[in-house]
């Protein structure tokens, strides 16, 4: 039986019938938020549901790993990975690639 594998951008992680870990999702969330995006769509692209999306949101928001602008003309809220972030990311990355050798 064949192993589904979750891909985001270039990571590849291993799923079978398994609930993701606090960080496969915190990665999820801060690689979706790379490219500017409102809440809802990245809720819906990092497949959770709004009271476990929240949760993560906030404690992001509170530990400096994304940033909430108003860059847009209609005053809607998007969310961005910031430089603390990506280093996260970076991080994460290494950790799976020595976990998976």
């Amino acid at each position: 039986m064949k192993k589904k594998i979750y891909t985001i951008g270039y990571e590849a992680f291993p799923r079978g019938n398994r609930k993701r870990s606090r960080n496969e999702i915190v990665f999820d969330i801060l690689t979706e938020a790379l490219s500017s995006m409102n809440k809802t769509r990245l809720m819906y692209r990092c497949n959770l549901n709004l009271v476990r999306f929240s949760r993560y949101l906030r404690k992001l928001l509170d530990a400096g790993l994304l940033e909430c602008i108003e860059a847009n003309p209609e005053g809607v809220v998007l969310y961005r990975t910031t430089v603390k972030g990506r280093e996260l990311l970076r991080i994460l990355r290494k950790a799976n690639e020595f976990l998976s050798v």
